[in-house]
């Protein structure tokens, strides 16, 4: 089993999905199944029933998933719970996908998806992604297993992770 962890934009739906292709396994998407079983958007949820709610989504969606030959994209907030970080570091190997704020930024700009989920802080994207980051990097670093440069080609991902197994 599998965990690509990492911020918005750093890659983890599309590495997932190709990772799950090129070995056979099943691909998981946090925040597609948390959509899925709540017939709600991410930005849906969290205003009508607080951020803290749509955390708890997240750990027992998380919890759901413990099949063998799975590859689980999380959301990039997931990590923030110590209960979350324990169960893919028991379960699996974590995969931490790094990118700087500015790639980043540019990929968010390029396919937006207002609705997917509401701004963390209200500032501008550059902005909220430097400040989440500063918070969220030590934790994404402290629970990956291995930590993978997201601004390579997508096949140089793959092949990376490919040689990890």
């Amino acid at each position: 089993m599998f965990y690509i962890i990492g911020p918005r934009g750093s890659g983890k739906t599309t590495i997932g999905k190709k990772l799950a292709e090129s070995k056979g396994y099943q691909f998981v998407d946090t925040d597609k199944l948390i959509l899925e079983r709540a017939g709600k958007t991410i930005a849906e949820i969290v205003e009508q029933y607080g951020w803290e709610y749509f955390r708890q989504l997240e750990t027992e969606t998380l919890k759901s998933i413990l099949q063998d030959k799975t590859i689980v994209s999380t959301g990039g907030g997931l990590v923030l719970a110590e209960e979350n970080q324990k169960i893919m570091r028991d379960n699996g190997t974590v995969i931490y996908l790094n990118a700087k704020p500015d790639v980043l930024a540019k990929r968010l700009a390029a396919e937006p998806q207002a609705d997917q989920r509401p701004s963390l802080t209200g500032k501008s994207l550059v902005e909220e992604i430097e400040e989440v980051m500063q918070q969220r990097e030590p934790i994404y670093r402290a629970t990956a297993h291995h930590v993978i440069d997201a601004t390579q080609s997508i096949d140089d991902i793959i092949a990376q992770l490919n040689d990890l197994t």
